[in-house]
């Protein structure tokens, strides 16, 4: 009876919230295979740049309604998330997120964020989503997506990997000439690694045809240059702000337009 109980009593407790114990799904690297898949003979690129929606569970699935009603007439491609999903790196966060999230109608890739660093929330992301920094091409444009959240490691691994941004330039060449470059912390921001700062900007200016950075973090509508390389970054709002970019990239350049929903 004791035993019987004792296993009642199990299946009503709910995940530990630093358990890891969640089905590995990849997002970005089958999102990103999917995008390229779409857009392989593309000549324009349209993506929504958005971030921060952590424990805004309405304002996300109002967002997602929202693209999901202009993806067909704006003819968008795939959605950019900057990072912090969550609040405190919980498998549940992530699940709640994803299950929104995955109710848009193109894909989605996402970004590591400072907040989805805490508890065990890197391993968690590392099974939803996959590395920490990876990249696509979509158009003839490489997209690659970095983990810039130094502080959330103490310093004990190369963040950002320089090394991977390096290897971004000379891998898959001839399948694209311009690249984008998506963060969650920007250089100088409190938990980007800002000894390597003028590192970081030359590996990335290496990259062909660099055209842009985008980063989340800093919850407000954002853009500016960090160095003095004509580089833009244009900061996400979070998803309080009930606004994202929309990002066109033709052949002969790009250009953007805040929305609000």
């Amino acid at each position: 009876m004791l035993a019987a109980v004792a296993l009642a009593a199990c299946d009503m407790l709910d995940y530990h919230p630093y358990d890891v114990n969640v089905e590995p799904t990849n997002i970005n690297v089958n999102n990103g295979r999917r995008i390229e898949q779409l857009c392989a003979a593309a000549d324009t690129v349209r993506f929504v740049a958005t971030g921060d929606t952590q424990g805004r569970y309405d304002d996300t699935a109002d967002f997602v309604d929202f693209v999901n009603g202009i993806s067909d007439s704006a003819k968008i491609d795939f959605v950019l998330h900057t990072g912090d999903f969550t609040d405190y790196g919980t498998v549940d966060e992530y699940n709640w997120q994803r299950r929104i999230l995955n109710r848009l109608k193109v894909p989605y890739v996402g970004c590591l964020g400072n907040h989805d660093c805490l508890g065990t929330g890197k391993q968690a992301f590392a099974r939803i989503f996959g590395p920490s920094d990876t990249s696509f091409i979509a158009g003839g444009v490489k997209f690659v997506l970095l983990n810039t959240n130094a502080l959330e490691y103490d310093y004990s691994v190369p963040v950002p990997d320089l090394d991977f941004i390096e290897r971004q330039g000379t891998e898959r060449t001839g399948e694209f000439s311009r690249t984008v470059v998506a963060m969650h912390a920007h250089p100088y921001s409190d938990v980007f690694n800002n000894n390597v700062a003028k590192a970081f900007e030359h590996y990335i200016n290496q990259l062909p045809g660099l055209m842009m950075c985008i980063n989340g973090h800093d919850h407000n509508l954002v853009q500016r240059t960090y160095f003095d390389d004509g580089v833009m970054y244009y900061g996400t709002p979070n998803i309080a702000k009930r606004q994202f970019y929309i990002f066109t990239i033709t052949p002969s350049g790009y250009d953007y337009e805040v929305v609000g929903f």
